[in-house]
């Protein structure tokens, strides 16, 4: 009996990410930072933690950051701290992480979902402006993938409607757009450190990065229980600091994070230039400076497929399915209008192995691997805009 190209097991495996590999580079460095902060025994904020804030706040181009426990509390503190809560309307692509929009919810506001374009995964500008009511708030643009949003015209739409821009940078540790990093285009932006992304920690982190210090003052407060400089507790907060260990792993880590995002954009151009037609990944954009914290490609059959990489040894995760607006936790949101393309990225979507510490050799593995399981007449051409 003829053996299916992607029953080959004889293929080395790719593993999705490797955080020992990373880790196993910089291990003098991480060892020294933990046992600082031990010694110290600054467990919860402290030295370490302003350290990082202001070290984070400089490589990003904002004026202030402040360090929280993740990045679903970073975006959730930064809509509380611009004063969105209840009765008002945030506007979030329906093609993301849920906690973009259940950091709404937590915040007391409702979530409005909106499409997003087909090549990029992104917000639809277009579908955000129909998303409006008189009840909106703000705009969370996602940086998904570690792709910049068009800011110039989310910015434009915002200050027409008198509309905050809330943006979610949670996979865009120093993306850029005209040689602006990410972060910066809106009233504050949240980040997570989540031990797999970009800039990770060794556990969960976040951060919100702002130049407006009212917002900064309020974040402050609201990640600490709402607690004043004289022991009163001004605002009914929430307990979200961040921990000195993660901060600690974070400034060492962030000494190498742009190093680390060239590798990615490298193995990103490889993967162009090894993966068949019936597989199709983000477009290069020439203003935008992505930093691939994943890479996703669009192919017909996607959970055929990734079952036969997997019998090849390739680790493919998808990211996201089903659409937000299909989450049984949102099922108070608002949908504004059809998400067909949000829909179909999450039919379509597989992500390949992307970290900072990929061989070549494994680049050309999954070349393979994905031709073989790519076999002729499962993935024929269609519009994927």
């Amino acid at each position: 009996m003829q053996v299916a190209p992607w029953q080959d097991e004889s293929m080395a495996g790719v593993p999705f990410v490797d955080l020992a590999r990373q880790h196993a580079t910089i291990r003098g460095e991480l060892d020294a930072a933990i046992e600082r902060v031990v010694d110290a025994t600054a467990f919860v904020l402290g030295s370490e933690v302003e350290g990082f804030e202001q070290e984070f706040a400089a490589y990003c181009g904002t004026r202030a950051c402040v360090g929280v426990a993740s990045g679903t509390a970073a975006l959730t503190i930064a809509l509380m701290a611009a004063g969105i809560g209840r009765g008002d309307e945030v506007v979030v692509p329906a093609h993301t992480f849920v906690a973009s929009a259940l950091a709404v919810v937590h915040a007391g506001a409702t979530p409005v979902l909106c499409d997003v374009q087909g090549p990029t995964g992104l917000i639809d500008v277009d579908a955000a402006a129909g998303a409006l009511s008189e009840r909106t708030a703000a705009i969370m643009p996602v940086h998904l993938y570690g792709q910049p949003c068009d800011m110039a015209r989310i910015g434009a739409l915002a200050t027409r409607h008198g509309l905050a821009v809330i943006e979610d940078a949670a996979q865009a540790h120093g993306a850029s757009l005209d040689g602006r990093r990410v972060g910066t285009f809106g009233h504050c932006a949240g980040f997570s450190f989540y031990p797999s992304k970009n800039l990770g920690a060794f556990g969960d982190a976040g951060a919100i990065c702002t130049d407006d210090p009212e917002l900064e003052r309020r974040a402050r407060l609201l990640r600490g229980l709402g607690k004043g400089p004289r022991g009163e507790h001004v605002l009914p907060g929430l307990n979200e600091r961040l921990d000195g260990v993660q901060a600690a792993v974070l400034r060492v880590k962030l000494r190498y994070l742009d190093g680390w995002n060239g590798v990615r954009r490298r193995w990103a151009a490889a993967y162009r230039s090894v993966l068949p037609d019936g597989m199709v990944p983000l477009p290069e954009r020439e203003r935008a400076r992505s930093v691939y914290h994943i890479f996703p490609v669009r192919v017909r059959d996607r959970d055929l497929v990734a079952g036969r990489l997997r019998a090849l040894g390739v680790d493919s995760r998808v990211h996201y399915s089903p659409a937000v607006h299909r989450q049984p936790a949102l099922e108070e949101a608002r949908v504004a209008g059809p998400c067909d393309v949000a829909e179909a990225w999450a039919d379509e979507e597989l992500s390949l192995p992307m970290f900072d510490q990929l061989t070549r050799e494994e680049v050309e593995r999954v070349g393979e691997a994905c031709r073989q399981a790519l076999a002729p007449g499962d993935a024929p051409q269609q519009d994927w805009g």
